[in-house]
């Protein structure tokens, strides 16, 4: 049955309102959202990574030097358009196992897209603001190991379940002891800008956080909330497993040498180590264990005492 005409009677706008394809409206209205539109790219940032991706018949690219080339290009030519973009890091190993799990053929462009999307939306990314891709990569991988030493470690306080005296969430309890030990230790630290580093021991993993803040003389300290919740995260680790934590505090002011004060973590408070253990562990190779030179304008200090009040312990 042909359909009858009603174009004329519709409620929709009428037909002179209408962009027509084609026209110079329409290419220029569409260029206007594609500038609105923000774009994402998954980023193969080293060769054995891009080797992997070779395997797959519909991949373009056969040399990695050259990719790097090609995105940048494509980087460039997106900020020029006005087009937002943030690159996050392509994993091929994540690939493989998205595309199982989700049922889709991993040999397409279109498969590639919708992991980028999906990378882009919960995993690191990086914002492109005209840098070099040279300095772009380390910057993407660092916030990668971030998340991944974030997400790791907060798994580990979820495990852990209640402690079987008071019942109360051992993960819970320890991230809000790390919590108010980061406080202490911000605010008795003093006016300047502070560089801290948490790390410890697990059965799979030397976990590690870096924080930088900055406080004046009279305000309180101001500090990234992601950087601070990793940094917490990952001393909680600490706390509730009771591993041998540690915390190395770098804080710089004008017209002053840089000084460094260290803690050890003990039954879940900050312990000051001596100014000799603070340069030992400033000033030797974390992987060799080689003595490292100390470096020119820079105090090896003691911890200082950050009046936390003592820890409740859970077994």
């Amino acid at each position: 049955m042909a359909q009858q005409d009603n174009t004329k009677h519709s409620s929709a706008p009428n037909a002179k309102h209408r962009i027509k394809p084609g026209t110079k409206q329409g290419t220029t209205l569409r260029r206007t959202l594609r500038r609105e539109a923000p774009s994402t790219v998954g980023l193969l940032v080293d060769a054995q990574d891009f080797a992997v991706m070779r395997r797959y018949r519909t991949f373009p690219f056969d040399d990695h030097t050259a990719y790097l080339h090609q995105v940048e290009g494509l980087l460039k030519t997106l900020a020029a358009q006005g087009v937002h973009t943030t690159i996050a890091l392509f994993d091929p190993e994540d690939y493989a196992e998205f595309c199982a799990e989700s049922g889709l053929d991993a040999d397409t462009g279109a498969s590639r897209s919708r992991f980028t999307a999906e990378i882009a939306a919960a995993g690191a990314t990086v914002a492109y603001t005209g840098q070099r891709l040279s300095d772009l990569i380390p910057l993407l991988v660092s916030r990668a190991v971030r998340q991944a030493t974030w997400e790791y470690a907060t798994l580990l306080l979820a495990d852990l379940g209640a402690c079987v005296d008071c019942g109360q969430d051992i993960g819970r309890a320890a991230f809000d002891r790390a919590s108010h030990l980061l406080t202490r230790l911000l605010e008795t630290a003093g006016p300047g800008t502070h560089h801290l580093v948490c790390s410890t021991p697990t059965e799979n993993d030397q976990l590690l956080a870096v924080l930088h803040t900055y406080r004046d003389a009279t305000g309180p300290a101001c500090l990234d909330t992601s950087e601070g919740a990793e940094f917490a995260t990952v001393l909680a680790v600490a706390i509730a497993l009771e591993s041998p934590g540690g915390v190395v505090l770098r804080t710089s002011t004008p017209d002053s040498p840089d000084r460094v004060h260290g803690w050890r973590l003990a039954t879940g408070a900050l312990a000051p180590l001596t100014a000799g253990e603070v340069f030992n562990a400033y000033c030797t190779d974390a992987e060799t264990g080689e003595p490292v030179s100390p470096e020119s304008g820079v105090e090896y200090s003691a911890g200082f005492d950050i009046g936390a009040d003592p820890a409740e312990r859970h077994h």
